[in-house]
């Protein structure tokens, strides 16, 4: 895991600017290209509508600490699918229709 430096610590970096406050990580995610492309237009949705840049990254880890905090027990799933199904219910949508 790598730690934020303090602030105020002199010396320069490279790369984008460091904007997490705790302990981080860098995983590795595979996602489907629907999903990329998902991401990106709800991306540039946010920034056409405020002009606020917001990066996969983040939207990522907002959705997971959404999850966290919600209550929503998801130990009796086995799979993506029964996981997007419990989720769904979660908040109360419709099961996802069954393909033909």
């Amino acid at each position: 895991m790598r730690i934020a430096p303090e602030q105020g610590q002199s010396g320069r970096r490279i790369g984008r600017p460091v904007v997490h406050h705790e302990c981080w990580a860098k995983v590795t995610v595979v996602l489907m290209n629907r999903q990329v492309v998902y991401l990106d237009h709800l991306a540039a949705d946010v920034r056409a509508a405020n002009g606020n840049v917001i990066r996969r990254a983040e939207i990522i880890r907002a959705l997971i600490d959404f999850l966290a905090d919600s209550g929503i027990d998801l130990s009796k799933t086995r799979s993506e699918s029964e996981v997007k199904e419990a989720l769904r219910s979660a908040v109360g949508l419709a099961p996802t229709p069954a393909e033909e």
